[in-house]
């Protein structure tokens, strides 16, 4: 009778002992937890044994880890928008100011009202450009931009960004040359991303381009190509980075985030991009999942 009291009692003592461990032991993980800056790597460790102390404490690492990736995810886009609009801003400044300049001139000329009215309208149109092309870029980056894809044709949407390019077309005298295997040509795309993409390879042939711009497609993909103009040829590697700045891109005009949009909403659609240059042309392709 004696030995089974002494007995119950020593359990009772060794409960109570690792009772208080369990209980030290939290109130220790709990103040290293709020006294810890947020910015820290803490990780917790635990001396007590048993599974359960070491499942909550894999479990609290887990989270703390989790809103470490969130913290330095949202640190990183947070300097990538204030790099891009500190990259942007003298772009964005450029035609403001000049649409500025030319509503003054208008208090002292207004006999070229209709002259200086037009280019006012040039610069506001380049602003805006220049707004939704930074709108788009950060949407694609923030991740806030769905896209639905599926099986469509390749072509309509084509002869669409080239029938809104026309007028700057004839203006530069470029008659785009077209060669494609099918005119039935089926790709697995997003409509809307996809002319998009169209465009921004057409306004960039336009803008950068020596000259000329053919337009081929067959098994798969499309490639847009053009004359290179005189000069340093862009580093192929560098042409989808923002900003690049050892092409003419922003000596030019746009907000040098086109071709960065093109990768962007290819790798969206499951595809990619690529360019090279081959005999004094610039070659960009497009290639598209399998359908």
């Amino acid at each position: 009778m004696l030995s089974a009291l002494i007995l119950a009692l020593a359990a009772l003592i060794i409960a109570a002992v690792r009772l208080w461990s369990y209980r030290a032991q939290m109130l220790e993980m709990a103040q290293i937890l709020e006294e810890a800056p947020a910015e820290s790597n803490l990780r917790l460790t635990v001396r007590m044994s048993g599974a359960a102390p070491r499942r909550l404490c894999r479990a609290v690492n887990a989270r703390l880890e989790e809103g470490r990736r969130l913290r330095l995810e949202t640190q990183e886009r947070e300097r990538e928008l204030k790099y891009t609009m500190a990259c942007i801003s003298h772009d964005i400044r450029t035609p403001l100011a000049g649409a500025m300049g030319y509503l003054q001139l208008l208090e002292g000329e207004p006999d070229r009202q209709a002259e200086y009215l037009a280019i006012v309208g040039m610069r506001l149109e380049e602003l805006e450009e220049l707004l939704e092309e930074l709108f788009l870029y950060t949407r694609l980056q923030g991740g806030s931009l769905p896209l639905e894809c599926g099986e469509m044709a390749a072509l309509p949407p084509l002869w669409d960004a080239l029938a809104e390019f026309y007028p700057q077309l004839e203006a530069a005298g470029v008659e785009p040359e077209l060669r494609f295997d099918r005119e039935d040509m089926t790709i697995w795309a997003s409509p809307e991303a996809l002319g998009r993409v169209y465009r921004n390879l057409i306004a960039n042939a336009l803008r950068h381009g020596g000259g000329g711009l053919a337009v081929s497609g067959g098994g798969g993909g499309i490639c847009f190509s053009n004359e290179l103009p005189p000069g340093p040829s862009p580093d192929p590697e560098h042409l989808f980075d923002r900003f690049y700045q050892s092409s003419p891109a922003r000596a030019k005009g746009g907000a040098g985030l086109g071709l960065s949009i093109v990768r962007e909403l290819m790798e969206r659609m499951d595809g990619r991009v690529s360019a090279e240059i081959s005999g004094g042309r610039l070659e960009i392709r497009l290639s598209f999942r399998d359908v």
